[in-house]
C-alpha cells in the first residue's frame, strides 16, 4: 500500500479463525480521512470482532491492518492508542467512583506526559484539568463534572466516554454500539454529540450500531457484515436498496 495515497484506516484480507471456526473471512475495507463509516449486520456477523482486530484487542490469523499508511497488524493495543487510534466498548470502561472530570483528566494527563495519578486533586490551573473541562463542555457535560461516573445515566456515560477519547486527541475513533443501553429520549442528543465531534475535529469515525435510524442519519457510507464477511459497502441509499443486503440483513425475500 502506498503511504502517500493511504486512507486513514484500511484492512486487507483480514481473517480470524479460532480452532476450526471462521470468525472473520477475508475482509478488505478502506476508510477515508475524516469519513464516518457505519458498520451494521445481524448479531454474530463479526462487527465487534472487526473492531477488536483493528484496535489490537485480537490478532488476526490472516490479513493486514493499516493505520494512516502504516502496518500495525503486530502492534499491541496501547501502541495503536498512543498513535491516535481511539475506541469505546459496548460495556463502559469508565472509573465509576471517580468524577466525570477526573475520568477525562486521567486521559489528558497521559497525553501531556504527566504521571497517571488520581491522588492529586485537580485544580483549575492544571493543564490537564483545563483540557478535561473543555472536553466535557464539548459533549455537554460541564454541569456533571463533579458527579461520579457510575451515577451518570447511560446516555451521559456514553458522552463521557467520548470526552475521554477526545482528551487523547485521536485521529480515528471506533465507537462500538454507542447507543447500547441508552434511553430512547437520550439518543438524539448523543447522536448530535457524535456528529459535532466528527465535524469539528475532522477525525475519522467507524461506528457499529444497531439503531438503523442513527446510522443512516450520521454516516457517509455503510459497511454490511454477514457471517464474518463484508457483504456490501456504499452510501446508505445504495446499501439499503441492495437486494442481497435486504435478504441477509433485513430478512426480506430476494
Amino acid at each position: 500500500m502506498s503511504v502517500t495515497s493511504s486512507p486513514a484506516l484500511a484492512v486487507e484480507g483480514l481473517s480470524l479463525q479460532i480452532g476450526g471456526a471462521r470468525i472473520l473471512t477475508d475482509v478488505t475495507l478502506q476508510v477515508g480521512k475524516a469519513e464516518m463509516l457505519g458498520v451494521i449486520g445481524p448479531n454474530g456477523a463479526g462487527k465487534t470482532t472487526l473492531f477488536n482486530l483493528v484496535s489490537g484487542v485480537l490478532r488476526p490469523t490472516g490479513g493486514t491492518v493499516w493505520f494512516e499508511g502504516r502496518d500495525v497488524t503486530g502492534e499491541p493495543i496501547h501502541k495503536r492508542a498512543r498513535g491516535g487510534l481511539g475506541r469505546t466498548f459496548q460495556t463502559s470502561s469508565l472509573f465509576p467512583r471517580l468524577s466525570a472530570l477526573e475520568n477525562v483528566r486521567l486521559a489528558a494527563q497521559i497525553r501531556f506526559g504527566g504521571a497517571l495519578s488520581v491522588l492529586r486533586y485537580p485544580t483549575s490551573s492544571d493543564e490537564a484539568t483545563r483540557d478535561a473541562r473543555e472536553r466535557l463542555a464539548e459533549v455537554g457535560l460541564s454541569h456533571k463534572a463533579g458527579d461520579a461516573a457510575g451515577d451518570l445515566s447511560h446516555g451521559d456515560k456514553r458522552k463521557l466516554e467520548i470526552a475521554v477519547l477526545l482528551a487523547t486527541e485521536p485521529s480515528v475513533i471506533l465507537l462500538d454500539e454507542p447507543m447500547a443501553g441508552v434511553a430512547s429520549g437520550d439518543v438524539p442528543g448523543l447522536s448530535q454529540v457524535i456528529r459535532r465531534v466528527h465535524r469539528e475535529h475532522g477525525c475519522t469515525v467507524l461506528m457499529v450500531e444497531h439503531h438503523m435510524e442513527v446510522v443512516l442519519g450520521l454516516v457517509d457510507r455503510v459497511a454490511v457484515m454477514h457471517h464474518g464477511q463484508l457483504l456490501a459497502c456504499d452510501t446508505p441509499d445504495v446499501v439499503m436498496a441492495d437486494r442481497t443486503v435486504q435478504s441477509a440483513y433485513l430478512g426480506e425475500a430476494v
